[in-house]
C-alpha cells in the first residue's frame, strides 16, 4: 500500500476485513489532512472502534503544503491520497474541477445542511469553524470587538494573521473579507500599514498571542477557545460584523485503490459519532440538534458573512500574490 509520512493505526485480523473491501480493495486508506495531527489521532481511534478492519495512514500539514504535494503527484501520475480532509473548500472546488475526485452519490447526507454538500457529491462539510479575534488578557484591557477595530494603529501594530499562503481557513478568511463592500483590499493594506504581520498557520497566531508576543490575533475560533480551556491568557471575540466561515470538506479521490474503505471512513465522519467527537474537539457542530462546546455561542446566533466561492477561487492565486505583497511570503 501507500507510504506516508505517519503511520497512526495497525491493521487487525483478516477475518475482520469486510469481504467487499478484501475482495476490491484492501484494508488501508491514506489521509491528507490540515486538521491537528493530535486531533486527527483522535479521531483515528474512534473510528478504529467501530471499524477496526481498516487501517489509517495520515499525511498532516498546513492546506496549501497539502496541495503542493498532491500537485506534485498529479504531475507526476501517482496519487498516494485516498482521502482529503482539507479547512478550505475553494481547494477542494479546484480539485473537483481538474476532475480528481470520486462523485460519492449515495454519501449519507441527510442530515447536512445542503449548504454544505457539494452539488455534484464529491465532498462534504464534516464541522463548521469561524475565524474572530484572539487577545491576550494579560495584556489587553479594552478588547476590540469589531474588524474595523484592528485597523487602529495601537491594535494593528501588535496583530498577528494567519497566511493565505499557507493556511485553507486564512484563505477563506482573506477571500470572506475583501469580497465585502465595507472592507476590501483597503482593509489589509491599512493592517500592513501600520504594522501587522503574518505568521503560517492559525497554530503560530495562539501560540504568540498565548506566550504575550502579540497581544491581539485573527484566529479560527476553536484554537482560541481550547486554548483559553487549556489555561492560557487569551480570550476570543466574534466581532460585530460577523465572522468567515470554513466546513472542513472531506473527499475521495477518483483513482483511488480503496474505495470500499474511503467510503466507509467517509461515512463515519459524516456520522453522529464523529459529530460528537468534533464537538469535544471544540469545533461547532454541522448537524442540528447537537449541543454547542461549552461557553460557545449557538449556531444560529452567529453571523456568518456571505462569500461567494466561485469568485474566491477565481481570485485565488491574485490574492494569495497581493497578500503576499503587503505581508511577506
Amino acid at each position: 500500500m501507500k507510504t506516508t509520512l505517519l503511520r497512526l493505526a495497525a491493521a487487525f485480523a483478516i477475518s475482520a476485513v469486510p469481504a467487499s473491501v478484501l475482495a476490491q480493495d484492501g484494508s488501508t486508506i491514506t489521509v491528507y489532512t490540515s486538521q491537528p495531527t493530535e486531533q486527527m489521532t483522535a479521531v483515528i481511534e474512534a473510528f478504529n472502534v467501530d471499524h477496526p478492519e481498516i487501517t489509517v495512514e495520515l499525511f498532516r500539514s498546513g492546506t496549501t503544503e497539502v496541495m503542493s504535494k498532491l500537485q506534485a503527484e498529479v504531475a507526476a501520475g501517482q496519487v498516494q491520497a485516498d482521502v482529503i480532509l482539507i479547512a478550505d473548500a475553494v481547494a477542494m472546488t479546484q480539485l473537483k474541477n481538474e476532475g480528481l475526485l470520486y462523485a460519492y452519490t449515495d454519501a449519507p447526507v441527510e442530515n447536512l445542511p445542503a449548504s454544505v454538500v457539494d452539488p455534484d457529491m464529491t465532498f462534504f462539510g464534516t464541522k463548521l469553524i469561524t475565524t474572530g479575534i484572539i487577545y491576550n488578557t494579560d495584556l489587553v484591557d479594552t478588547p476590540p470587538t469589531a474588524w474595523a477595530d484592528l485597523t487602529q494603529p495601537e491594535i494593528a501594530s501588535g496583530l498577528i494573521m494567519p497566511s493565505p499562503l499557507y493556511s485553507g481557513a486564512a484563505v477563506i478568511h482573506v477571500g470572506t473579507v475583501v469580497q465585502q463592500p465595507e472592507f476590501g483590499w483597503e482593509y489589509y493594506e491599512t493592517l500592513a500599514d501600520n504594522g501587522a504581520v503574518a505568521g503560517q498557520g492559525n497554530g503560530t497566531v495562539v501560540e504568540a498571542v498565548a506566550r504575550g508576543e502579540k497581544p491581539y490575533g485573527i484566529i479560527i475560533e476553536y484554537m482560541a477557545l481550547n486554548a483559553k480551556k487549556d489555561g492560557s491568557p487569551v480570550d476570543f471575540v466574534f466581532p460585530a460584523e460577523g465572522v468567515s466561515s470554513i466546513t472542513q470538506p472531506i473527499a475521495i479521490f477518483k483513482d483511488t485503490d480503496a474505495l470500499e474503505a474511503a467510503k466507509i471512513f467517509v461515512d463515519w465522519q459524516l456520522s453522529a459519532s464523529a459529530q460528537e467527537q468534533s464537538v469535544t474537539q471544540g469545533y461547532f457542530p454541522i448537524f442540528a440538534g447537537v449541543a454547542v462546546p461549552e461557553g460557545y455561542p449557538e449556531v444560529d446566533s452567529l453571523n456568518i458573512l456571505p462569500a461567494d466561492f466561485d469568485q474566491m477561487l477565481a481570485d485565488d492565486e491574485a490574492n494569495k500574490q497581493h497578500f503576499a505583497d503587503l505581508f511577506g511570503g
